[in-house]
């Protein structure tokens, strides 16, 4: 009843441990959370989690785990983390160029649509730095040499595999072969910034957070791997996407990496 005294709230003090604390002041230096304040549990079990239990099962350096992370979070079309996370890379050196390089990476396989907003959202936090845009081109195809050149990349990655998807194609849909070797390899595989391995794992966590797309995660371990990405990276990679992602996306991506790389027992 509106007259009844309102029992008073008492809450312990938030508990975040040495490591969670030391990792999130490395991303988020000086930050002060409003959600600290307004929802306390909820931060102390996920920095906890995120920022020191998952972290202890990791070889992964800071930059290369914030440039996956990003790439999860486009995938999940999360644009609010996007753009605090776009800051946190920045703080641990991923340049402005691997940003924009992470979000291009990105088009082929969520599309425009999805990725619209993160051009823009990119765009806000790179402005608010006074980084002058456009950035310095990254292209080294043009409209004559992208298909051969991406066709090249993608037979590097991929290697008989594309001869064999271009001979079962049925001739009504050979367009879209073409499409993968000139659009999604040769503009954007090809691009300078980041390298090819790096590529690989960026498309293997954008399909992670999609979620539904286990085939093309196959074929993207499978590609991780004939790139020099191997299991017990790929095994990492997704450890650290899963506090982003959740555990359904997380164990879906394990099913695929025991499938396409089982793991090896030793005696």
């Amino acid at each position: 009843m509106a007259n009844e005294p309102t029992s008073e709230r008492t809450h312990r003090p938030v508990m975040i441990s040495e490591a969670a604390h030391k990792h999130h002041e490395e991303l988020f230096p000086n930050h002060k959370s409003t959600l600290k304040v307004t929802d306390p549990e909820l931060i102390e079990v996920f920095d906890n989690f995120a920022f020191d239990e998952v972290l202890a099962h990791s070889k992964l350096d800071t930059k290369i785990r914030a440039i996956l992370i990003l790439a999860s979070i486009i995938g999940s079309h999360a644009v609010s983390e996007f753009k605090i996370m776009v800051a946190a890379a920045l703080n641990v050196g991923v340049t402005p160029i691997e940003v924009k390089e992470i979000l291009y990476q990105s088009v082929p396989y969520v599309g425009m649509a999805r990725a619209f907003d993160f051009v823009h959202a990119t765009n806000d936090v790179l402005a608010a730095r006074e980084i002058q845009l456009p950035l310095e081109s990254q292209s080294t195809t043009d409209p004559k040499t992208r298909y051969d050149k991406g066709l090249t990349v993608q037979k590097a990655v991929f290697g008989t595999m594309i001869d064999e998807m271009y001979e079962r194609s049925p001739k009504d849909q050979l367009h879209i072969q073409r499409f993968l070797s000139a659009n999604c390899f040769g503009d954007y595989y090809t691009r300078t910034g980041l390298d090819i391995k790096v590529r690989e794992l960026i498309t293997l966590s954008i399909l992670i957070a999609l979620g539904g797309v286990e085939s093309q995660i196959k074929g993207h371990m499978r590609g991780n791997l004939n790139v020099g990405n191997g299991r017990d990276m790929l095994l990492d990679v997704i450890t650290q996407l899963l506090p982003w992602v959740g555990y359904p996306r997380t164990l879906n991506a394990l099913s695929c990496l025991n499938e396409v790389a089982p793991e090896v027992i030793t005696e």
